[in-house]
């Protein structure tokens, strides 16, 4: 883990109300995992205290691309900053996901900004899975169309992709969920893996089945991003019979298996 101050190469506007980012952070770049995330200061002073974590969107060739929602005061407050400006990060932190093997059958599954960490993984599996890339279906969500990002990225990887849009302006009318439960029966699937806000985890548990295995990217607020301070604690099952205990999404996630959570 790093914790540095790194230039930022771009800001920009890619779908409304959604940044991406660019970091000139050739140390964070070259050990960052699908799933992991930074922790960034929004600003020179202590307003606002706290840092926000952000997924790691990809990183390539001494760059990390950060895609995110404006949604308060700190994320407003980096939708400010421009290029050559000096951003103070924490990070690679975190859990993240874990790889298929050649050959397993597998599904991604994102809601809205959650597939802002699917992207870096479907980069990852590409490599994985070469010209075999129909062993892959990606399906995402999102209010409207226009409010998906990456899809034209995800297209030209060369991964099957379904977009779900409650407004009917995608594929299929409705959650994502909805559009997954429907394909998935057909698919013979070994993995999942999916992120997205709390509501879309809770549905896709009653979708998934008992076969394949199934990792999640968690959301919750955070402090420190370190451990250290238990204010993203989540309910994870303890054991067969055992009840629950609590675990810390920024060091023991943000990436679970879905069945270990209580949700």
């Amino acid at each position: 883990m790093f914790n540095k101050k790194y230039t930022i190469v771009k800001n920009e506007e890619v779908i409304p109300g959604h940044r991406l980012m660019c970091l000139n952070a050739p140390e964070i770049a070259s050990r960052a995992a699908p799933g992991q995330f930074l922790h960034l200061r929004c600003g020179d002073g202590q307003d606002p205290i706290l840092r926000r974590p952000l997924s790691i969107h990809f990183a390539d060739r001494g760059r990390v691309y950060i895609l995110y929602r404006i949604a308060g005061r700190g994320t407003s407050r980096l939708a400010l900053m421009a290029r050559g400006d000096i951003v103070d990060v924490m990070g690679p932190l975190g859990r993240g996901f874990t790889l298929p093997a050649p050959g397993e059958r597998v599904a991604v599954v994102g809601g809205g900004i959650g597939a802002a960490p699917l992207f870096f993984l479907l980069k990852k599996i590409g490599k994985i899975y070469g010209k075999k890339k129909d062993m892959v279906r990606v399906f995402l969500g999102a209010s409207t169309l226009a409010m998906v990002p990456g899809a034209a990225q995800i297209r030209k990887m060369g991964f099957p992709l379904d977009i779900a849009a409650d407004d009917g302006s995608g594929d299929f009318k409705g959650t994502v969920v909805d559009m997954f439960r429907k394909e998935a029966k057909n698919l013979a699937l070994d993995r999942v893996y999916a992120c997205g806000p709390p509501p879309m985890i809770r549905a896709l548990a009653g979708a998934v089945g008992p076969d394949p295995a199934v990792e999640v990217s968690v959301e919750e607020r955070m402090g420190c991003g370190v451990g250290a301070c238990l204010s993203c604690a989540c309910k994870v099952r303890a054991g067969e019979g055992e009840g629950f205990g609590y675990a810390r999404v920024c060091t023991d996630g943000p990436v679970f298996d879905l069945r270990k959570l209580v949700l």
